[in-house]
């Protein structure tokens, strides 16, 4: 390719997005050149959803090209040849409940095509999941399970055969997630409310994290129905767990135990589906991170269901997944380009 070529990677989360911006070379290569942050996106077929996701891209793209231009405050960044455009010739973008094939996939990709001045053949929204994965493994097999506010695990074949296991919401799940733990910590708490578990003091320190005034069945029972309430509310509880766990709360640690119990299977049924039972496993995610004795507790699990599969670090974060999968998308759509008639 004679002149060099502008990428466009997103990760787009709930809490924050990021855009890093790569030079193509000639020989294919690719050199970052900025990041920069946007707000979150939500579900694009929640109340502002759509305005939210757009806003996202255009804003973490520009600061990412002021970045790049030297204006932003990240450093590192290499400087880009003089007169180089910073319009971007393909993007990928990654963000959380996009399922392959779907009609809200097809939105996502319009809303991304018209925010960043794009022909849709030349962009791809998919779930954060995939961009994970191609980032962790370079495109190659292996294994990603992501514990964060939800889970999800997704894996590649070396036949390039994919399936995943988990990921379908929190009304649906109950496999290993932040959403998981605090929101079986609630029940069990509720459980000994009601007299149906023995009580101990497991309640009165969770109930101590709910908010301030008197907690009681019946205002939780309110609060868990609040729209703001949701995933995120019942997640924002795992660190309260984690901390009982680690004072030596015994119905904290069952807690912790059971949802790594639950995310180890989606590990499992992954790896069993694609033959990969000896295949290296990445485990990312805030709750995998920040959440040690369910990080130890999902670890000592996957070991006793997958006893050859091989825990490793990422390879490449969702950025540089998304970045990757820009540069097929480009080579892809300028090859068919060179083959049209005319």
């Amino acid at each position: 390719m004679a002149e060099p070529l502008l990428l466009a990677g997103f990760d787009a989360g709930q809490t924050h997005t990021i855009c890093r911006l790569a030079q193509r070379g000639s020989d294919g290569s690719l050199r970052v050149l900025g990041e920069g942050d946007g707000p979150g996106v939500s579900h694009l077929a929640a109340a502002g959803g759509q305005e939210r996701f757009s806003a996202a891209l255009r804003l973490s793209l520009e600061r990412a090209c002021a970045a790049a231009a030297g204006k932003g405050e990240r450093g590192g960044a290499e400087e880009p040849p003089q007169g180089f455009s910073m319009a971007p010739q393909a993007a990928v973008v990654g963000a959380s409940g996009i399922e392959q094939g779907s009609s809200v996939q097809r939105l996502g990709t319009t809303l991304a095509a018209a925010a960043l001045g794009l022909g849709l053949e030349r962009v791809l929204v998919n779930g954060d999941e995939r961009t994970a994965l191609h980032g962790a493994f370079g495109g190659g097999p292996g294994i990603v399970v992501i514990s964060g506010t939800g889970c999800i695990a997704l894996g590649r074949n070396p036949r390039g055969e994919e399936h995943r296991c988990g990921g379908w919401g929190w009304l649906l799940d109950q496999a290993g997630s932040a959403c998981d733990i605090g929101r079986d910590a609630l029940i069990l708490s509720l459980e000994m409310a009601d007299g149906r578990r023995p009580e101990s003091d497991f309640r009165r320190r969770l109930w101590a994290d709910l908010g301030n005034g008197p907690i009681t069945p019946q205002r939780i029972k309110a609060m868990v129905v609040e729209p703001e309430f949701g995933a995120a509310g019942f997640a924002r509880l795992a660190p309260a767990v984690q901390a009982l766990a680690q004072a030596g709360q015994g119905d904290a640690t069952a807690v912790l135990e059971r949802s790594a119990q639950g995310l180890a299977e989606l590990v499992a049924g992954v790896a069993q589906t694609l033959g990969l039972e000896d295949g290296e496993v990445c485990g990312l995610g805030g709750a995998l991170e920040h959440l040690s004795l369910f990080r130890a507790a999902y670890q000592r699990r996957l070991k006793l269901v997958l006893p050859q599969a091989r825990l490793v670090s990422p390879r490449g974060d969702a950025c540089q997944g998304a970045l990757q999968l820009a540069e097929q998308l480009l080579s892809q759509e300028l090859n068919s380009a060179a083959l049209r008639p005319g």
